[in-house]
């Protein structure tokens, strides 16, 4: 009876698993969120990707609450699972708010510092799903992870300043001229600046793991 019991019970491999195919849905949206600000006739196509990606991560994220409300076993604190994965979600969650602002007034240009927080992204995103796998011997791979967060808190530095950069050129291009186009720029400006906000929650939650595991 016990040996069944276990059999359906959900393992820890199974947490990084979930974590994993999470992260990598991150990555798509964040491709994809890359992909739509270069502008263009593909900007519904890749609005379109996020929405879709976005409702497969918090898929997961159920997943992933009810894996934690079943488990007498946990790779590591219950609370830390919760909000790691949590934090992850709210990423991509932000990217579809951005994709709402870009439908909502119909944009399909943007800014050259918009395109380079688009990268930045990215990159976040592809060190947040190269750090997450790690956290399965997080003993181990404890000097990696911490290159990994220390790199996703200096790209989310340099985000700041593109935001503050992309921002003030706005400011002097339509400011006065056309307050509209200024406050789209802006909303569209502080949303993808919360997408890097997002990832560097995610590596401080992975570091906090670290510390409390190593």
């Amino acid at each position: 009876m016990l040996k069944w019991f276990r059999a359906i019970m959900p393992h820890e491999d199974r947490f990084f698993d979930l974590f994993d195919r999470h992260s990598q849905l991150v990555v798509c949206g964040a491709d994809a969120l890359q992909k739509l600000l270069a502008g263009g006739g593909e900007v519904e196509r890749y609005s379109g990707e996020i929405v879709n990606l976005e409702r497969q991560a918090d898929t997961i994220t159920d997943e992933v609450m009810m894996a934690v409300r079943k488990s007498f076993v946990t790779p590591f604190d219950r609370s830390d699972i919760q909000d790691l994965i949590q934090s992850m979600d709210d990423a991509i969650d932000m990217m579809r708010k951005t994709v709402k602002t870009v439908t909502l007034y119909e944009q399909t240009q943007f800014e050259p510092r918009m395109q380079e927080l688009g990268e930045l992204i990215v990159q976040s995103a592809r060190l947040n799903a190269e750090a997450i796998p790690l956290l399965s011997k997080v003993a181990t791979h404890a000097p990696r992870l911490t290159e990994l967060t220390s790199e996703v808190r200096r790209l989310e530095g340099r985000a700041d300043n593109v935001h503050d950069e992309g921002l003030k050129a706005l400011f002097q291009r339509h400011g006065h001229s056309d307050p509209m186009a200024f406050h789209i720029g802006s909303e569209i400006y502080g949303q993808l600046e919360k997408v890097m906000d997002r990832f560097e929650d995610v590596a401080n939650e992975i570091s906090g793991i670290v510390v409390e595991n190593v």
